[in-house]
Order: C-alpha cells, then structure tokens, then sequence
C-alpha cells in the first residue's frame, strides 16, 4: 500500500510536505514496512477512513487507530496511512470527474497542517490527522481562498434556516465553510471568487446534494472582534456575509491563540502587538475577556 523508497519523496512533494520533512520520512518508511503488525494497521486505518457513507460532516475517527501505533513513530504515523490512502482518493476523485489541479490543492493541505506543526515543535509531525480525513475521503475541497466540507443540516442548525425561510430540515444538505491559514489575506474578492467557483463546482460533481445553505463554526465569527477591528477590515467584511446560527457560552480562548500566533499554549502576557488581529486577540485577554466560537450561515444556491 506505502509506495516505494524511490516514489515516496516524489509522493510527498505533490503533497505540499515540508522539504526538510522529507528525507526523515522515507527514512522512517522502513520501521513500518519492515513489520507486518505495522502494516496492518495502515491498511486497518485506510480501510476505516473510507468506512461508511458520505458527506454526512461526520467522517470516521482515526484517532483510537493512530494512537495505536508505536511512540516511537511520534506523530508521523498518520503521514503514512494518508499516502497509503492516496491512490482511493484520486479514485473517488476520478469517478465524479474533478479536475487534477483541485485535487492537487485539497490533498495539499496535509502539507499545510505539517508546516504547522513544524512551526509550533520545530519537527516532523501532524497533529490534525482526525481533520484530514475529510480531504481524502472525497468530503472536503479546496476552491480559491476558502474550504467547503459536504455535509448535512443538524437538529440545531436546521430549525434556525426553517425560521428564515430556508426549505431545510434535519439532514439536508449543506456546506461547511472552513478558512484555512498560510493562505492570503481573506479578502473580499478572494471569498467571491471561491464562493463562485463553490456553486459551479457542487452542480457540476455533485448534482444530487443542492446544499441549500454554507455553515461556519470559527471564532472568526465572534462579534466581539467588532470592537477592535475596523468596519472595512477582512475579518469584519467575512462577518456580514453571515446570519447567526446560535451564540456559545462555553469560552474557546485557545482557538484565536493557536490559529493567530501558531501555539494556543503561549502566555497570554506574552502574546505580540504586531498586528491589529494580534492587538485584538492579545488586549482582549489581558484585559480578562474571552472569546467564543462564532456560528454563522447564509443562504447557498447552486447554478
């Protein structure tokens, strides 16, 4: 299932894998072919990660399987039940038609989490593996600037679209929006153009869903963020395009800490002033304030 020692470094390249991840990697390769129980349990996880129907918003978690495996791997494990992977996802890719160079940046984004991870331990590493299921299993894309996971209206969210006017009940379809880092300024035109791309892409490879609303759950969406940030800023102009689902009351302090300053561990005391999201994030903490999850929707048509 794991491609060669020669393959694995062209394998990882296309997977957007930091370059200085690589050599350790097809190094390590040889723990896991090198043990039959090992390989096992990859092809346990594969087969798991495919396990059940999809676009639910609710794929299968690895996370009992992945921590099966020995310490001594770390947290490099997963890299290799997504590459052993790779070969189903194209192929779900290839049966519903979608392009090559969508597949290329949604796959990419196990890259992404690894840089991440490089950044906050300075090694080799993922600690998102229950994330990316998504990617490869066909659920979640990468159009333009912006993510859209498939998934389903819940007991919670769909009585509040119902209210609006929206023809929604529990299990409807719908979109996830997610907003990954280490990708540009989330500004207006980029959020219209994936927004664009979204509708033409969801008609035409998935025709039989017609989500009828997108969804996001990011403390992007707190309010509170209004009282540092100007009107016309990026994260403000995000915020409009949204109606409020529900409100936490449960504080997610760690969540503006990690996706903002890269370690949702740092003192609060110590966080930068760089920027005005850092002034933000940071002020508003010191000052004894807590942020929370924003719950956002508006109404999404295909064409």
């Amino acid at each position: 299932m794991l491609p060669d020692a020669d393959d694995l470094p062209g394998l990882l390249l296309d997977l957007a894998v930091p370059h200085e991840d690589i050599n350790g990697l097809v190094a390590q390769r040889r723990r896991i072919t090198g043990d039959p129980g090992l390989l096992r349990l990859v092809e346990e996880c594969v087969e798991e990660l495919f396990r059940g129907p999809e676009g639910t918003g609710h794929p299968p978690d690895l996370a009992e399987l992945f921590a099966a495996a020995p310490a001594d791997l770390g947290r490099t494990f997963p890299v290799y039940v997504f590459v052993a992977a790779v070969p189903r996802t194209l192929d779900r890719y290839r049966e519903r038609g979608i392009p090559p160079e969508i597949s290329r940046r949604t796959l990419a984004d196990l890259g992404r989490h690894m840089a991440a991870h490089r950044r906050r331990h300075g090694a080799t590493g993922l600690r998102t593996g229950r994330w990316l299921v998504r990617h490869f299993r066909g659920e979640l894309f990468q159009l333009g600037r912006l993510q859209f996971e498939r998934a389903r209206l819940g007991q919670r969210s769909a009585p509040v679209l119902a209210a609006a006017g929206v023809d929604a009940v529990p299990g409807t379809p719908c979109l996830n929006l997610h907003i990954p880092d280490f990708h540009g300024p989330l500004t207006p035109s980029a959020c219209d153009r994936s927004l664009t791309w979204a509708r033409e892409f969801f008609a035409r490879y998935f025709p039989e869903e017609r989500p009828v609303a997108a969804l996001c759950h990011s403390w992007l969406l707190d309010p509170q963020l209004r009282r540092y940030l100007p009107a016309d800023s990026n994260i403000i102009r995000f915020q409009d395009r949204f109606r409020t689902a529900r409100e936490d009351t449960e504080p997610a302090d760690t969540e503006p800490v990690q996706f903002v300053f890269g370690n949702p561990d740092l003192p609060v005391a110590e966080l930068p002033r760089r920027t005005s999201v850092e002034r933000a994030v940071g002020d508003h903490l010191r000052t004894g304030g807590h942020w929370y999850i924003g719950h956002g929707w508006f109404p999404f048509q295909v064409r």
